[in-house]
Order: C-alpha cells, then sequence, then structure tokens
C-alpha cells in the first residue's frame, strides 16, 4: 500500500510514529509543511521537516517534542553573551549542524527536496519526507500592537508572542508563484490512499493545501483526516488561535467544514465529538489522544481502516 500524509510539526510527526508502526509494510510518503520555515544567524531552519525526521529517526526530545535529544544550547549562550538577536528563538548545538548542512547546499545551489533526502539519509525515517515545494513560501501573521498595524514572521507570533497578540490575518508570502516540490504530485497521484494527521488546520496543513496543485490533486483520492481538536480545544499547540484569525470555530465540525467535503471523505474525531457530521463524509468516533506510541499506532490503525474501507 502506498499512502501520501501530509503534515505538520509535533501531531503529525507522532501520527506518523503510529502510522508507520500500524503498517510497517506500507510505503509511505510525508509531505511537510516548509510554511514555517525562517533563516536565523545565516541558518535556514525548516521546523516541522526537522521535527518529522528527528521523530522518526528516534533523534526527537521527546518531553518537549521538537529538537534534538539530550541538546545543549552553548552557542545559544555565546550568542546572547553577545547581544546578538533574535534571542526568542534558541537553537541547540545538535540541532545547529541540521541547519548548516542545508544552508551550505543552498548556498551551493541544491533545491530544498533534494537536500531533505540527504538529511534523511543519515536518519532513515522509515518514510519519504518531501517539501511541499522547493520554492521559499513563508507565512507571516498581521498583527496589531503597541507598534501599530504590522506583518511579523509566524515564527515570532508563535514562539516569541505566543500567540498573545490576536492574528488578524495569514499570509503565506510566495506562494502564488510557488510549485510542488519534484515528487508530490506523482506521489499523490500514486497513493491509495491519503491521510491528514491532527496537525494544525491553518498553518501546517491549510500551508500545504495553498501550493498551487496540491489541492487539486488530492481532490480524486481517498482522503482521511483526524481531527486535530477534541471537545472544543486543540490537542497539542494554539491551533484555537490559528482559526479564531480566520473566523473559524475551535471544533472538530467547524475543521471538517473548514477542509470541506470534496477534500474529506473520512473524519475520525474523539468520543465527545460524535454527533459531527456532514454530508458526504463518513465520519467515525474513537479515542484520540495520543498517548504513546501504541496509541498512536491505534489511531492510525483505525484510520487506514477507515480509508481502505472508503477506497473500495
Amino acid at each position: 500500500m502506498h499512502i501520501v500524509s501530509l503534515a505538520g510539526g509535533i501531531g503529525g510527526a507522532r501520527f506518523l510514529r503510529g502510522l508507520r508502526a500500524a503498517d510497517p509494510a506500507a510505503t509511505i510518503t510525508v509531505i511537510g509543511n516548509t510554511g514555517d520555515d525562517i533563516t536565523l544567524f545565516g541558518l535556514r531552519v525548516c521546523p516541522d521537516l526537522d521535527t518529522v525526521m528527528y521523530t522518526l529517526g528516534d533523534g526527537i526530545d521527546e518531553e518537549q517534542g521538537w529538537g534534538r535529544a539530550k541538546e545543549s544550547h552553548v552557542v545559544k549562550e555565546e550568542l546572547a553573551a553577545y547581544g546578538v538577536e533574535p534571542q526568542w528563538f534558541g537553537l541547540g548545538d545538535r540541532d545547529l549542524a541540521t541547519h548548516i548542512v542545508r544552508s551550505q547546499m543552498l548556498e551551493a545551489g541544491y533545491p530544498l527536496s533534494q537536500i531533505t533526502e540527504a538529511l534523511t539519509t543519515r536518519w532513515q525515517p522509515g518514510v519519504r519526507l518531501l517539501p511541499m515545494s522547493d520554492d521559499r513560501c513563508e507565512t507571516h501573521v498581521v498583527i496589531e500592537d503597541e507598534h501599530g498595524r504590522r506583518a511579523v514572521h509566524f515564527q515570532e507570533w508563535w514562539v516569541r508572542l505566543r500567540a498573545s497578540v490576536p492574528a488578524q490575518s495569514f499570509a503565506l508570502v510566495g506562494v502564488d508563484t510557488a510549485r510542488p516540490a519534484p515528487g508530490v504530485l506523482e506521489a499523490i497521484e500514486e497513493a491509495d490512499v491519503v491521510i491528514l494527521p491532527p496537525s494544525n488546520p491553518v498553518v501546517s496543513i491549510g500551508t500545504i493545501l495553498q501550493v498551487p496543485g496540491i489541492r487539486d490533486a488530492l481532490l480524486p483520492k481517498t482522503v482521511v483526516g483526524v481531527s486535530p481538536i477534541i471537545g472544543g480545544a486543540p490537542v497539542r499547540g494554539m491551533a484555537d488561535a490559528c482559526l479564531t484569525a480566520i473566523g473559524v470555530k475551535t471544533t472538530a465540525q467547524a475543521v471538517l467544514e473548514l477542509y470541506g467535503s470534496d477534500l474529506i471523505d473520512g473524519w475520525l474525531v474523539a468520543e465527545e465529538d460524535a454527533r459531527v457530521a456532514l454530508d458526504g463524509v463518513r465520519v467515525v468516533a474513537r479515542p484520540i489522544l495520543m498517548h504513546d506510541v501504541a496509541a498512536a499506532a491505534d489511531i492510525a490503525r483505525t484510520t487506514l481502516d477507515l480509508a481502505q474501507e472508503l477506497a473500495r
């Protein structure tokens, strides 16, 4: 079986680990969000791609869900001693190596898709990891604070401000001229099923769907999603702040409607959201909290079973 999954950060990565355990024989292609990417200290950082790579390669900091395990922060401390900004985004010493290699390869002219393939050769994640695009797309957030109305990079809003300043809108800069990375549309075409994990529906999955051609390629496929909302609250992170910014309620029902019945064929929700319904979509209610790898594998197995049933 060939499975394609769109994925953002921590929730997507942990679901993918469960998916890999649920069907070890499957061929899995992951299309990763790159809207969160940012250049810091002259280095290109791809947070979502790295979180998937580290998680599936057993190198992640399990407690925080991002960054490297057994990390140190000597370079961060030295940069702070020099007064170098930004100090709100800290890169660990082990993590820096990944960004240095990526940045050197970008400078040498390699596209992000080839660089990602080279980086995953070390980590052996058991999936093929593709960026959504080789073209530079960055999510910016329009806010209004004591400095007036302005746009800031998504990472500044998310990490420094912790989404405490309400977002008025999101803008994916560069998406108008972006193209899907090599292999993305081909993987979708060859997929038996497509899975949307419980990643942020606005700035993770929603960002990938904005790349011209990707959503259209998904429409004829069997697509099953896992709700990132349980009982009116995000499973993790600040998805509620993102949904509020685009005028969508923080419910499993509203997220399903945001994706649309033209895209989604099956929708896995928590038991407390069992009343969710949308014409043309098969809704299944099960426990969907990923306590550990075993729980993630159970959720992934249920998702796959539903997808295979709908694909018949």
